[in-house]
């Protein structure tokens, strides 16, 4: 099989994808450096403040480098960072072309690098297997252009839309297999965030089992409920705890006490409660760029009232749980007409078990 430009790229998307979950509040990169039909350099960007893919694969391929292809997925950095700008490791490794999978939608970047390549006589070519790659980095690409995390909401609820019984019950409607999935789900996202009712109700730990990176557990509370003595706060990984700012002299016993097992992250207020969009814009700022909100109702409702999710992945078990008083995945105001209905789109269909699980994106 003759191998073109295509396959090269993949080649190096299958690299950047070794680093799912680890590169954030970077992209994931992968490059390869190609001389005479044979990859002679090949590296992945890591995680951040390590060099980045196209420079491990120079370092790689060395002396050979000169005269050679560079296939990056996306565009090369002309910018200070964490790290020095790629562009001037490519200029000096004497490489006579760099394919690109994708521009980089990083304002300072964003069609600087080709330039600067192109004036200093690399042929340049850029947009193959772009749409695969936009999906790969789509929380980047929303984060970096829009300073916003990408939220996912997970909801495992009934056949008939229950998250809990009446009672409040809830261990456990998904399948083990549905579980299982999900805690290898966490470890890709920077934080899982709920509300504080779930947390009353579940008592959760929110792990990553066996992840090489926990991710921050983010808890809106408005009025502080969260237990001091809480399972979230047993094992490794940073706590926040999303709140209401309260007057100087006003703190509690309760909240200095927290403030001791968690970050106390205080935002504007909305109608008495918690601003959403000014929460996510301050995770944001810390460098939190993808969000999985695994619950309650309320919360998630709250978040589709303010059209503030990116996708959706609802795990529905063959169960009825049936009762008004029992809890609704999405609860909030809602939508009063169906037209005005969030639309899920790109909808794909998994079975774990006898699980189904229907996951899309919400334009």
């Amino acid at each position: 099989m003759k191998k073109d430009h295509i396959y090269y790229m993949k080649t190096a998307m299958s690299l950047a994808l070794k680093a799912r979950g680890l590169t954030s509040p970077n992209p994931m990169v992968g490059a390869v450096v190609v001389k005479d039909g044979e990859i002679i350099g090949r590296g992945y960007h890591e995680r951040a403040g390590l060099p980045h893919a196209e420079v491990i694969a120079l370092d790689e391929a060395g002396k050979r480098a000169r005269g050679a292809t560079l296939y990056a997925t996306l565009e090369p950095c002309m910018h200070y960072g964490r790290t020095p700008p790629c562009v001037d490791r490519i200029i000096q490794s004497g490489v006579r072309e760099v394919i690109i999978g994708m521009i980089d939608p990083n304002p300072i970047n964003n069609g600087k690098g080709v330039q600067i390549l192109q004036n200093h006589k690399i042929k340049v070519e850029v947009g193959f297997c772009e749409q695969e790659l936009r999906r790969l980095n789509e929380a980047f690409i929303k984060y970096i252009t829009t300073r916003l995390p990408f939220v996912t909401v997970k909801v495992a609820q009934s056949l008939d839309g229950k998250i809990a019984t009446r009672t409040g019950e809830s261990q456990w409607i998904s399948c083990d297999a549905s579980r299982a999935f999900c805690h290898r789900m966490r470890q890709e996202y920077d934080a899982i965030m709920v509300g504080v009712n779930t947390v009353l109700r579940d008592n959760p730990r929110l792990q990553a089992s066996g992840a090489k990176r926990q991710p921050v557990k983010v808890i809106v509370d408005s009025t502080l409920s969260t237990p001091q003595d809480g399972r979230i706060f047993d094992q490794q990984g940073k706590v926040i705890l999303v709140t209401l700012p309260v007057m100087p002299g006003q703190e509690t016993e309760n909240r200095r006490a927290l403030g001791e097992k968690a970050k106390i992250l205080e935002v504007k207020e909305k109608e008495g409660q918690i601003n959403l969009k000014d929460m996510l814009k301050q995770l944001a700022r810390l460098e939190i760029t993808t969000v999985l909100v695994e619950g309650g109702g309320t919360l998630i409702g709250s978040l589709f009232d303010e059209k503030l999710v990116d996708k959706v992945m609802f795990f529905i078990s063959p169960k009825i749980i049936g009762g008004k008083e029992a809890i609704s995945s999405v609860m909030g105001r809602g939508v009063s007409r169906l037209d005005a209905a969030s639309a899920v789109k790109d909808v794909r269909v998994k079975r774990f078990k006898d699980d189904i699980l229907i996951e899309g994106y919400v334009r």
